[in-house]
């Protein structure tokens, strides 16, 4: 039996194990954490949006970026220090803005298909992950950012998305609870809301009992290849450990960047940081007061989720400040005032801020493929779409992982409708 060694224990390598243990892979799943999803697949925005899938990548996100740079609670904020890695980055986003209506639309398929995989390996394995269908409504405060919205609709339209322009009115009849004065509003109604810590959680449960081999509280050291067999150097209380086997799939997230570097591989991702509250709902009044469906604030580009009856996820912004993993009061404050202008019937007296790096392409384009071994693949680079698109790019990873080292005899393949699709 061929062996795999999966590096992340995030929600794209929990996922891209149990996808290589159905073909019926020997996994083994290094995680430098005690438990699987505990930094960027902890608390994150929890929407499931095939209608976020507008990439980044155009010119009003750079005249944004420079208008904020020296506004501290600035949804997009961008240290000005330099550094080699963040030029190169920016230089490589610029020069992807040329791609930006074939990408918005790639990835809206991707996040359709993404779906049928999530739903089925959750129905499959019983896993409860407060699971909401009630759809995604993105708010607009300003007829300019409206229409910009309706030719986003026109790119995700062409990968298969609906969704539909509603009106003030209609976006109070969606959601009552909603307070301020709006332009209008997009609907997309077959989006969806759930806890990534949850499932992720409840996958890798799912994985170990088909063999996958999960070592918690285990530090990669280093990582190393022949073109014949990939090797991981590990660190434990007697020294350092090295293992080996037939191929490595890295899913590290924001740490691919380095690893990829010791295989010979160039894996520009850079650490955008998000935060997020997480608001208790611990009276009766504050949990009828909160949104039941899902928002997307444009101008403030925060997102929402509703987490069972008790919780309610607020999320967003984006901070280019390398590796840092601060939580900033200034960044934390202005999901507390949305939630308090928004929804003013919401006690936030009781509020969970956290901090995550979401690990970004240049392009806003999952790298998911085979590196320049044979034996060396990748799965990483999600970026803000990563819970999103995690279920069907675990799927794609185990079909090039099989097509390159050859399935085993006995193979169980889950459900695959993106089979064809390749993503740089």
């Amino acid at each position: 039996m061929k062996t795999i060694a999966v590096i992340g224990g995030g929600i794209t390598g929990i996922t891209t194990a149990y996808a290589l243990a159905k073909r019926g892979f020997n996994v083994t799943l290094f995680e430098k954490h005690r438990y699987a999803a505990m930094e960027t697949s902890f608390a994150n925005g929890g929407q499931l949006s095939a209608s976020n899938a507008e990439v980044w990548n155009h010119w009003s996100t750079i005249v944004k970026g420079m208008k904020w740079m020296l506004k501290s609670d600035a949804p997009l904020l961008v240290n000005p220090k330099p550094s080699w890695h963040k030029l190169s980055w920016f230089a490589e986003f610029i020069a992807s803005i040329s791609q930006y209506r074939h990408n918005t639309t790639e990835t809206a398929r991707l996040a359709i298909a993404a779906r049928e995989h999530l739903f089925a390996w959750a129905e499959e394995e019983g896993i409860d992950f407060d699971l909401k269908k009630a759809g995604i409504l993105h708010i607009y405060r300003d007829q300019a950012s409206f229409n910009h919205a309706g030719e986003v609709s026109k790119l995700l339209a062409a990968g298969g998305l609906p969704r539909r322009s509603v009106t003030p009115d209609e976006m109070r009849a969606i959601e009552p609870t909603l307070a301020g004065q709006y332009y209008g509003g997009y609907y997309t109604e077959c989006d969806s809301t759930g806890d990534i810590h949850l499932f992720t959680n409840g996958l890798a449960a799912a994985a170990v009992r088909l063999g996958v081999d999960c070592r918690y509280g285990q530090d990669v050291k280093r990582v190393s290849t022949d073109g014949k067999q990939a090797s991981v150097t590990i660190g434990n209380a007697s020294g350092e450990e090295t293992l080996h086997f037939d191929g490595m799939v890295i899913c590290a997230g924001t740490a691919s960047r380095a690893l990829a570097a010791q295989l010979g591989d160039r894996v520009n991702i850079y650490p955008v940081k998000g935060y997020s509250i997480t608001v208790n709902l611990t009276d009766e009044a504050s949990r009828a007061a909160a949104p039941t469906v899902s928002l997307l604030d444009d101008e403030t580009k925060l997102v929402t989720s509703r987490l069972g009856d008790y919780r309610f996820r607020v999320a967003g912004t984006a901070e280019f400040n390398g590796y840092n993993r601060d939580i900033r009061a200034d960044r934390i404050r202005p999901l507390v005032e949305w939630v308090n202008e928004c929804f003013p019937g919401v006690s936030t007296q009781s509020v969970v801020p956290w901090a995550g790096l979401r690990p970004m392409m240049p392009n806003m384009m999952p790298k998911v493929g085979r590196g320049k071994s044979p034996c060396v693949f990748y799965n990483t680079g999600h970026g803000h779409l990563g819970w999103t698109l995690s279920a069907v790019t675990a799927d794609m990873i185990g079909d090039v992982v099989g097509q390159s080292l050859g399935l085993p005899e006995a193979v169980v393949v889950p459900i695959s409708s993106a089979r064809q699709t390749s993503v740089a």
